[in-house]
């Protein structure tokens, strides 16, 4: 499998796994999505706003890569989150929209790497402002282990409160050879 067939495979394992998760987390109320539960980002609700203002951040950074790809244009018409920590959606169901939504941009634009393109050296600002040059393949690798890593607090989070989302393994996805 090459980067970019790996990108594409990571980007349909994102869609397929915030289904399961929002599935899930639409099983609790309102209060119960926001009850403090001691995560990074406080409650469920707030850390999956949190993957979403970070998956809004790298993608507007994506999106000024030379490739100039257009897949990422509809994110560019997104105001930029003030924080990561940033409650972006006061409730499940607009969030959850959204996600259906952002998930789509994602698989869209996966679709249209090129393999060149990851030997790029992307430039971009932190979000302290603090100037940066990574390699592009890297950072798309970051971007969706960032993912991963706070989807795996809500599936704890969620757990902790009595729902079970099933299978979360990337090798339901792997095709097999």
């Amino acid at each position: 499998m090459n980067r970019t067939s790996h990108i594409c495979l990571m980007a349909n394992y994102n869609e397929w796994m915030n289904a399961k998760i929002y599935e899930a987390a639409r099983s609790l109320s309102d209060e119960e999505l926001l009850v403090d539960r001691k995560a990074f980002f406080g409650s469920i609700l707030g850390t999956l706003n949190h993957v979403v203002a970070g998956d809004t951040v790298w993608l507007n950074r994506f999106a000024k890569h030379p490739a100039n790809y257009l897949a990422l244009a509809p994110i560019q018409q997104l105001p930029a989150p003030k924080s990561l920590d940033q409650l972006l959606f006061s409730n499940i169901r607009d969030l959850s929209a959204h996600r259906v939504w952002i998930d789509q941009q994602i698989v869209e634009w996966s679709r249209s790497i090129a393999e060149p393109d990851l030997d790029h050296t992307l430039n971009y600002t932190s979000i302290k402002g603090i100037p940066a040059d990574r390699s592009f393949y890297g950072l798309v690798m970051h971007f969706f282990n960032h993912q991963t890593h706070h989807r795996g607090q809500v599936t704890t989070l969620l757990s902790q409160a009595g729902v079970d989302i099933g299978d979360t393994d990337l090798v339901a996805l792997i095709p097999l050879t």
